[in-house]
């Protein structure tokens, strides 16, 4: 059984991301941008299979153009905070939401590294497990609000602009090429 090191399948799972978000983009028609042909060419190519699309030299620029921001809400339980004190327990509650939101940014940005291992036997399965792994820096988020939701929870929601998006994006890849060296 081959083994792959970490880093090349972090290197991996950032680029299939990456990829991943490009593919919700709407897809343009390529008639209106392409060169003027030719009758004698049109002829030629009527028959012949379309050519290969290249893709773009920044995949990430056209999944960045659509939004201005990028938000993410986090929530917490005020009642499983592990303190007596009420009070305490709303303000780890915040912070608990906070980070879950911190989290799903950082989800966004980089991607998620998913393991997934399934065992069959007899044609049936007999375990699935699945483990998610999330890691990044996320620096310039603003927090957007923090607002009690029901009686037991909190929401908290932040805002990273798609600039400093872009910015992680790239030293997060520039990082891996270095590593991969």
């Amino acid at each position: 059984m081959k083994t792959y090191s970490p880093h090349s399948i972090y290197a991996a799972v950032a680029i299939l991301a990456l990829l991943a978000g490009c593919s919700s983009t709407p897809r343009h028609s390529t008639e209106a941008t392409a060169a003027p042909v030719a009758p004698r060419q049109m002829a030629q190519t009527r028959d012949a299979a379309p050519a290969p699309v290249e893709a773009p030299s920044n995949m990430i620029s056209p999944m960045m153009e659509k939004r201005e921001s990028f938000t993410a809400t986090g929530y917490a339980v005020i009642s499983i905070q592990s303190n007596k004190n009420p009070a305490q327990q709303r303000l780890l509650a915040i912070r608990a939401a906070k980070l879950d939101a911190y989290r799903s940014l950082t989800e966004q940005v980089y991607g998620q590294y998913l393991d997934a291992t399934t065992t069959v036997a007899e044609m049936t399965i007999m375990n699935d497990t699945f483990r998610t792994r999330v890691e990044g820096v996320i620096y310039g988020a603003q927090m957007v609000s923090v607002t009690p939701v029901g009686e037991d929870t909190y929401e908290a929601t932040l805002s990273l602009d798609r600039n400093v998006v872009r910015d992680l994006r790239s030293l997060y890849l520039s990082q891996l090429a270095q590593r991969a060296r």
